[in-house]
């Protein structure tokens, strides 16, 4: 069985878990859910290995996970918690209760509310690896996919929720996805002026479910994608996403597609080719 890497600067840090369910084919799968006005984002390995990044606000990601899954298995080999908004962390709480979690990875950040001491309390019960996010750590996960932490570049005590999100590219051969969390402009053209050549990714999830405040012109340009993904529920009373963003989307030709209409997205790539499923 592979091993499963986690790079640090300075540091090696090295886990192994237990395949889930195989893939049939040789790609990866990655699953943006229906999960109403929050984000969930499933990811299995060529190699059998499950990442889940946030869980939704409630417990309908338990209905996303268990499709073409055997009843029987209850494990994921990691999660990741982008930050500690209820949208986010709230069907996280549902996942810890129902799956053996082997890693789970956040950024430490604190959020005095019910739902967030629900998850804290959940990743206390589930005794799995905690690790801090932070940017420059690259996750092997299996031998076929790399994960990279492009921010927080380091303690987020302070910070606003949303812009300690964990920023992250999943790479799988020449294919790359770009997920953001609820990641403000001003943390994305950080990002453009640090790491503008680390960028370009082929899928770019719109920060903030397509808010306003997320997906600035820097910030496109520099991912220079094919498909633009809008976690978002229908009718929601944030009028998510904005018109704006997706104007600026649409004049680069990027195509649009929003979990609120289509359901739970489902891409698939051999590594050198990416297509909607």
């Amino acid at each position: 069985m592979a091993f499963v890497f986690l790079l640090f600067v300075t540091s090696l840090l090295v886990w192994m878990p237990t395949i889930s369910y195989s893939q049939t084919e040789d790609l990866l799968t990655v699953r943006f859910l229906d999960v109403d006005q929050g984000d969930a984002i499933h990811i299995e390995t060529p190699d059998g290995y499950e990442l889940l990044i946030d869980g939704g606000p409630t417990a309908s990601v338990l209905r996303e996970l268990s499709k073409g899954r055997p009843f029987a298995d209850k494990y994921i080999d990691m999660v990741v918690a982008t930050h500690p908004d209820a949208d986010h962390i709230g069907g996280l709480v549902d996942v810890l209760e129902r799956y053996q979690v082997d890693v789970i990875l956040d950024t430490g950040q604190y959020n005095d509310t019910p739902t967030y001491q629900a998850y804290k309390q959940s990743v206390e019960n589930e005794n799995s690896q905690v690790i801090l996010a932070r940017a420059g750590q690259i996750i092997s996960l299996g031998a076929s996919t790399t994960i990279k932490i492009l921010s927080p570049a380091g303690d987020t005590t302070g910070w606003a929720s949303n812009n300690s999100s964990v920023i992250l590219k999943v790479t799988y051969g020449e294919i790359d996805f770009m997920l953001t969390g609820d990641a403000s402009d001003e943390i994305e053209n950080y990002l453009v002026g640090t790491r503008g050549d680390e960028l370009e990714s082929e899928v770019l999830k719109l920060g903030h479910h397509g808010s306003k405040t997320s997906t600035s012109e820097l910030f496109l340009d520099a991912t220079n994608s094919d498909f633009a993904i809008v976690s978002a529920g229908r009718d929601n009373r944030y009028g998510h996403p904005s018109q704006e963003v997706i104007s600026r989307v649409e004049a680069r030709g990027i195509e649009i597609l929003e979990t609120a209409q289509a359901g739970t997205v489902v891409f698939k790539t051999d590594g050198e080719m990416v297509w909607l499923e």
